[in-house]
């Protein structure tokens, strides 16, 4: 006997600038689902409107509350066919998507990524910066001490690192960079795929004099790629001693997650074998130094 229809979300990539970046999936999901749930509903209806897709849009952000959550969850559960997208590119990375899609799993219902335009991936390919291992960061926090751990937490990860930044708050983030991670090369990334893209590389003390007395203001979605920590220390340690941060970080997001979970995501994000890591978190839980 058959159990319960399930509905499926549909996490979908869209673009990050140019509306001609969605894939011809994306766009059969987004014309078939019942419910479209979008991060900002008035940009994404730029998108659905400019490709003649009408379905029901709700909004999920930051802010929603959990009402909004179980509203989501409940219409899945009923079978529903639902899509998630954000203001710009993949939902999960820097946005309240990620909490649905752990509901979804949590509840075993079914789930599926529609891929696409990715800020970050297209952001390293034109900063010319080492394209593996890197970390993603995300956003800094906008200030106090959570800022400053940000900074001094990631000062010496020998891997690209990249991260989002608001326009406001750049040039106080190169700032930071100069300060905390000794003036690196870098690229800043604005206005991917758009038709003012503005892309500057050079070492962060040369890029913050670009954009700190521009008149006209600093505007748009803003990408900066910043080389892995250089110099002495860094390069004679073991690449796996300094991943420590890494599984500290995962674990305090997902105290329940498990080692092999754990290893597979700290290895996509390096690139060092999943094997490798798998037993340096061993090792380092085995010496209490996560406890």
């Amino acid at each position: 006997m058959e159990g319960p229809k399930r509905g499926t979300l549909f996490i979908v990539s869209t673009p990050i600038g140019n509306l001609k970046d969605i894939t011809l999936r994306a766009l059969e999901v987004l014309s078939e689902v019942d419910l479209i749930v979008a991060e900002d509903t008035r940009r994404t209806r730029k998108l659905t409107s400019y490709y003649n897709i009408h379905k029901p849009l709700i909004s999920y952000h930051e802010h929603s509350n959990l009402a909004k959550e179980e509203e989501i969850i409940a219409r899945i559960k009923r079978g529903e066919k639902v899509a998630i997208v954000t203001d710009a590119g993949t939902p999960g990375l820097s946005d309240p998507g990620f909490r649905i899609i752990r509901r979804i799993i949590k509840e075993n219902l079914e789930l599926t990524v529609i891929p696409g335009p990715s800020a970050v991936l297209t952001a390293l390919l034109l900063s010319g910066l080492p394209l593996v291992p890197f970390a993603f960061l995300g956003f800094p926090p906008s200030r106090g001490n959570a800022r400053k751990t940000f900074f001094e937490r990631y000062r010496d990860l020998p891997f690209t690192r990249i991260l989002f930044e608001s326009p406001h708050r750049l040039v106080e983030t190169l700032e930071e960079i100069i300060l905390s991670w000794q003036d690196p090369m870098l690229c800043v990334a604005r206005e991917l795929t758009k038709a003012f893209e503005e892309v500057v590389r050079g070492t962060a003390s040369e890029v913050i004099e670009i954009f700190k007395n521009r008149e006209e203001g600093i505007k748009g979605e803003i990408t900066v790629v910043v080389e892995g920590a250089r110099g002495s220390t860094s390069g004679n340690l073991d690449p796996l001693e300094q991943l420590d941060d890494l599984i500290t970080q995962f674990t305090e997001e997902n105290p329940r997650i498990s080692t092999q979970e754990l290893a597979k995501k700290i290895s996509a994000i390096t690139g060092i074998a999943k094997g490798k890591v798998y037993n340096h978190i061993i090792q380092t839980r085995r010496k209490g130094s996560l406890d």
